[in-house]
C-alpha cells in the first residue's frame, strides 16, 4: 500500500472507532458526533475549504430522501397511534401473552420476522415498535429487548431477493438473484429460529426480573401504569423495576390518549395503512412522497380541526427532529468517509491482510469478514468495491461467484448496528433508547446469529469451507 492509502486507512478507522467510543461512553450525542468527528478527521487529513463542503453536501443529498421519508413516516404512525389503530393488535397480543414478558419478547421476534418480508427495514421498525411498544411500557420491560430482537430478525430476513444486500451482491457479481437466495433459505430459517431462541432467553430474564403481570386488556391506565396483581407478580417487582421507556416518537401521553382515539375510524385508518404498504411494495411512488400523502390524508380524516392538527404535529415534531437531525448528520459522516477516499483505502487495507495461502478458504473468510466490513463501511462500498475484487481472487481456486455472493450476506445482522445505517437511528428513536446502549446490548447477539447462519450455510453447502 502507498503512504497516502495508509494515512487514509488510519484516518478512516480512527474516525469510526472514535465515533463509536464517544457515543458508547455517552460523551457526545450521535448527532454531534456524526457532525464534528468526521470534520475533525478530514481536517487532520488535509481536506478543507470548498472541497470539504462539497463532500458533506453530497452525503446530505444522498440521505435527504431517507430523512424526508422518516420525518413523514414518524408523523403518520404517530397519528395512527393517537387514533388507536393498533389497539386491537395490542388487545389480541395481551390475551395471548397474558402479561408474560417472555411471551412478549418472543412475540416481538415473530412479528418483526413476518413484517421484514417486505424487505424495508424502516417499515419493519415502525410497524413492530408501534405494535409492541405499548406492551413494553405497560409491563415496565426494558426496551433494549425490543430493539435487539427486532433488528436481528430484520437482519436475517433482509436476505430476500428484493432486499438491498442480496440485490447488491447479485448485481455486483452479475449472477441470478434466485441462484443466490434459494440455497440461503436454510440459513435464514435457522437464523430466525436463533432470533426466536434469543428472544426466549431475553424474555426469561425479564420474567425473572418483573414476574408475570396482570393487565387490563383495554385502554391506558392512569399515568401509563400497568394494573398489577400482587399474587401474580414477583415480590418487589414494581418497586425494583425502573421505567426503561421515556420519551418516544410513538406513544401518546396517557392523560390525553383516550381523547385522541378514533375507534369509529378504525377501518378507515386500517385501509389507508394497508394501501400505503401496498404502494410501498409495488413502488407506486417514491417512499417520501407516499408517506407525505398518507400523513396528509390521515391528519385530515382523524383530526379535521386545524388547531387540533397543529397540536398533533407539534406533539410529534420534537421526536421527528431528534431522528431526522441524526440522519442528516449521518450524511456528513458518510459524505466525508467516501469523498476523502477513506472507504477505498480501508477496503484495500483489509484485503491486504489476507495471506495468499488462505486462498482456498476465501468463501468462509469472506463470510467472517463481512461482519466488520459491512459495519465499518457501507453496503454499497462493500458489495460494489470489495466483493468483486475478492471474488476475482477466489475464482482462481474454483470458487464460483454465486458462492461468494452467498458468503458475503452472512454479516447483515451486524451491519444493521453500524452508525452508517440510517434506519437504525429510526428504530432507537421510536423505541426511546440510546444508540450506544442498543449497540452494546445487541452486538454480541448479532455476531452469534451470524456465526449460526454461517455454520448452517457450510453444512448445507451454500458455499464451500475449502475450495474443491
Amino acid at each position: 500500500m502507498q503512504g497516502a492509502d495508509i494515512t487514509l486507512t488510519l484516518l478512516g478507522f480512527g474516525m469510526v472507532v472514535t465515533f463509536m467510543v464517544l457515543i458508547m461512553t455517552k460523551r457526545l450525542s450521535p448527532m454531534v458526533a456524526l457532525t464534528l468527528i468526521p470534520i475533525l478527521f478530514a481536517l487532520i487529513g488535509g481536506f478543507a475549504g470548498p472541497e470539504l463542503g462539497t463532500m458533506m453536501l453530497d452525503g446530505i443529498r444522498t440521505l435527504a430522501p431517507t430523512g424526508v421519508m422518516l420525518m413523514f413516516a414518524i408523523l403518520y404512525f404517530g397519528i395512527m397511534i393517537d387514533a388507536g389503530l393498533f389497539d386491537p393488535v395490542v388487545r389480541r397480543i395481551l390475551r395471548a401473552v397474558g402479561g408474560d414478558p417472555l411471551k412478549v419478547v418472543v412475540g416481538t421476534a415473530i412479528l418483526a420476522a413476518i413484517v421484514s418480508l417486505d424487505g424495508d427495514g424502516s417499515t419493519t421498525y415502525m410497524i413492530t415498535v408501534a405494535s409492541m411498544l405499548p406492551l413494553y411500557k405497560r409491563l415496565r420491560m426494558d426496551a433494549l429487548n425490543l430493539t435487539c430482537v427486532t433488528i436481528l430478525a430484520g437482519g436475517v430476513m433482509n436476505l430476500t431477493p428484493w432486499g438491498g444486500p442480496l440485490a447488491r451482491a447479485a448485481s455486483a457479481l452479475q449472477v441470478d438473484p434466485s441462484d443466490v437466495f434459494v440455497p440461503m433459505i436454510p440459513s435464514m430459517i435457522v437464523g430466525v429460529a436463533g432470533v426466536i431462541g434469543l428472544a426466549y432467553v431475553l424474555g426469561k430474564r425479564e420474567r425473572a426480573r418483573l414476574g408475570v403481570v396482570s393487565l387490563q386488556p383495554v385502554g391506558w391506565m392512569p399515568g401509563g401504569m400497568p394494573a398489577l396483581s400482587a399474587a401474580a407478580t414477583s415480590p418487589q417487582a414494581l418497586a425494583d423495576a425502573e421505567p426503561t421507556i421515556e420519551d418516544t416518537a410513538l406513544l401518546p401521553d396517557a392523560d390525553e390518549a383516550e381523547a385522541l382515539r378514533r375507534p369509529r375510524l378504525l377501518w378507515v385508518n386500517a385501509t389507508l395503512t394497508a394501501a400505503l404498504m401496498v404502494g410501498l411494495v409495488l413502488g407506486v411512488l417514491p417512499l417520501p412522497v407516499l408517506f407525505m400523502i398518507g400523513f396528509a390524508i390521515a391528519l385530515i380524516v382523524n383530526y379535521p380541526q386545524v388547531e387540533l392538527q397543529r397540536q398533533r404535529v407539534a406533539e410529534h415534531a420534537k421526536n421527528v427532529i431528534a431522528v431526522v437531525s441524526v440522519i442528516f448528520a449521518a450524511g456528513i459522516f458518510t459524505g466525508i468517509l467516501s469523498g476523502t477516499g477513506m472507504v477505498d483505502a480501508m477496503s484495500k487495507s483489509l484485503l491486504a491482510v489476507i495471506p495468499q495461502a488462505w486462498g482456498p478458504y476465501l468463501a468462509p473468510i469472506t463470510a467472517v469478514a463481512s461482519l466488520p466490513f459491512t459495519f465499518f463501511i457501507s453496503n454499497d462500498a462493500f458489495y460494489f468495491g470489495v466483493l468483486p475484487i475478492v471474488t476475482d481472487a477466489a475464482g482462481a481456486y474454483g470458487i464460483a461467484p454465486v458462492e461468494m455472493a452467498r458468503a458475503s450476506l452472512i454479516g447483515q445482522p451486524v451491519h444493521l448496528l453500524s452508525p452508517l445505517v440510517p434506519s437504525t437511528y429510526l428504530l432507537v428513536g421510536l423505541a426511546g433508547v440510546e444508540f450506544g446502549d442498543h449497540q452494546r446490548f445487541t452486538i454480541k447477539w448479532a455476531v452469534l446469529i451470524c456465526l449460526l447462519m454461517m455454520v448452517t450455510a457450510l453444512i448445507c453447502a451454500s458455499f464451500p469451507l475449502v475450495a474443491g
